[in-house]
């Protein structure tokens, strides 16, 4: 009887050892679609309005593609970055748009430049204002 109370107990001890282990990386994962809020320093975009869905963040310097689903798909934004940068448009040939985004700006619903989005850089990249 003895080993079987020896048995029992290093097996719950090992139960208890593994959930220790396993309980902070549940607590350090965000639930799927979760918003990522922007930081200081930069402009993040939305797949969905409200800024919900995908999420994707840009910190100049330089020019950035859209990732995570944003690209010609941002349906909100916003921006931390202390200054400018410019949400950039490629269109046919050479031709592409520039969109300035100025520090504390957002939109819920970017309905005008959702699917015109293709990525943002630090500089209006010789576009014209779109």
């Amino acid at each position: 009887m003895h080993r079987s109370t020896t048995l029992l107990t290093t097996a719950l001890a090992g139960v208890a050892a593994l959930m220790t282990l396993a309980a902070p990386t549940a607590v350090a994962t965000a639930p799927a679609g979760a918003a990522r809020a922007a930081g200081p320093g930069q402009v993040c975009f939305w797949t969905e309005p409200g800024q919900h869905g995908q999420a994707w963040c840009y910190a100049p310097p330089g020019y950035a593609e859209a990732e995570n689903g944003t690209q010609r798909h941002a349906y909100s934004f916003d921006s931390r970055v202390d200054g400018t940068v410019y949400a950039i448009s490629y269109g046919p040939g050479n031709s592409c748009l520039y969109r300035e985004i100025r520090k504390d700006d957002y939109d819920e619903n970017w309905e005008a430049w959702a699917t015109k989005f293709d990525g943002v850089s630090d500089n209006k990249m010789g576009c014209e204002a779109g």
